[in-house]
């Protein structure tokens, strides 16, 4: 263990994932490299070699270019990307990679076929507090406070990139335009500010991620865990004066935490309805039946599919409307598929304005 130097910290590039982190509270640098780090540990790493990654997203949201001899700080974490790689916490602090721009560094253990080599940084040493304890973001994390009751929509879908955060984003803007004050959160998935921010962009009044329940990444998290997570997301956005709140779940339904999740008696308590994202109509067909077993009320079907006049109509046989991003954007169709189904939950909004 040593002290940091401050100089030093404030010339690397802070990653989205740290974005709550008091920087001050770094006053060590613990450099051993038999230290075994824990998933949402603060390590500052040196760029070594560019693969897939050449950015890191900032805090402000931001892509910063990467370039060899580059320091940054960066949060250890757990990657499941179907269509970029699965990444594990290593062992140990020796060389590792930048699994994802938001800020993980995780060891690659898959990958896909079109994805570049993962970029390679080699830790300097976790960040710890004057006490030399490890810096990690749950310390930092939002503190639940119990909350008022609201409506819920939860979007799930067939697989990563089947449309989950653009339906997010469409129906928050359709709820907003329909007079609603609308939050929205994302409960799983890898630290990055993408979707938060294309959450504010379609309006929400506030809006969360995983991140700022204390979760770099949600992958072999434990769902119970996730859960509380969750349910500290929607007590910050019923603080912040939401009247109802969208929610994302990462991945497809078959990755591990996500299935967890839809069968998960909390969850299905905590939520009104759900929204499903698919690529294709079987993929349509298949989640709903299967959320619906899972005793989920299911409102409609979106993402992808939505695309192809011919696969909408396909997916129709799902037996729930099919709306596309622009459909669920329009306040008119927000208020008669789920503005009803607030009210059927007996619960008054008032209107914003």
């Amino acid at each position: 263990m040593q002290a940091v130097n401050q100089a030093r910290l404030a010339r690397a590039k802070w990653a989205s994932t740290t974005r709550r982190v008091d920087r001050k509270t770094a006053r060590t640098l613990i450099c051993d490299p038999a230290t075994k780090p824990s998933s949402g540990d603060l390590v500052l790493a040196r760029i070594i070699e560019i693969g897939q990654h050449n950015t890191v997203e900032l805090p402000e949201g931001r892509k910063a270019s990467l370039y060899p001899g580059d320091e940054i700080v960066v949060c250890y974490g757990n990657r499941y990307a179907p269509d970029q790689f699965e990444a594990l916490v290593p062992p140990d602090l020796g060389k590792t990679n930048l699994a994802a721009a938001g800020g993980i560094a995780s060891r690659v253990v898959l990958q896909h076929e079109r994805m570049d080599a993962p970029t390679v940084i080699e830790p300097v040493g976790l960040l710890g507090n004057q006490y030399g304890m490890p810096l990690n973001i749950r310390s930092f994390a939002l503190k639940h406070a119990g909350g008022r009751a609201m409506p819920v929509f939860a979007v799930f879908g067939t697989s990563m990139n089947a449309g989950k955060t653009t339906t997010v984003a469409r129906l928050v803007r359709g709820l907003t335009m329909a007079g609603y004050g609308v939050g929205a959160a994302k409960i799983t998935g890898t630290g990055a500010g993408n979707d938060v921010w294309s959450m504010r962009d379609a309006g929400a009044i506030s809006a969360y991620d995983f991140t700022d329940a204390g979760f770099a990444t949600t992958y072999l998290s434990p769902v119970n865990e996730i859960i509380d997570g969750a349910r500290t997301l929607l007590a910050a956005l019923a603080a912040d004066g939401a009247e109802v709140a969208v929610i994302e779940i990462a991945d497809g339904l078959f990755q591990e935490e996500t299935a967890a999740i839809a069968a998960h008696r909390g969850f299905r308590e905590m939520v009104t309805s759900c929204l499903f994202a698919a690529c294709d109509s079987m993929g349509a067909v298949a989640g709903v039946r299967h959320l619906r077993d899972l005793g989920h009320h299911v409102a409609a079907v979106s993402g992808l599919v939505t695309r192809s006049p011919l696969g909408t109509r396909e997916a129709c046989s799902a037996g729930v409307p099919v709306l596309s991003a622009l459909e669920l954007a329009d306040p008119h169709i927000a208020e008669q598929h789920f503005g009803r189904l607030v009210q059927t939950q007996e619960i008054v909004l008032a209107r914003v304005g």
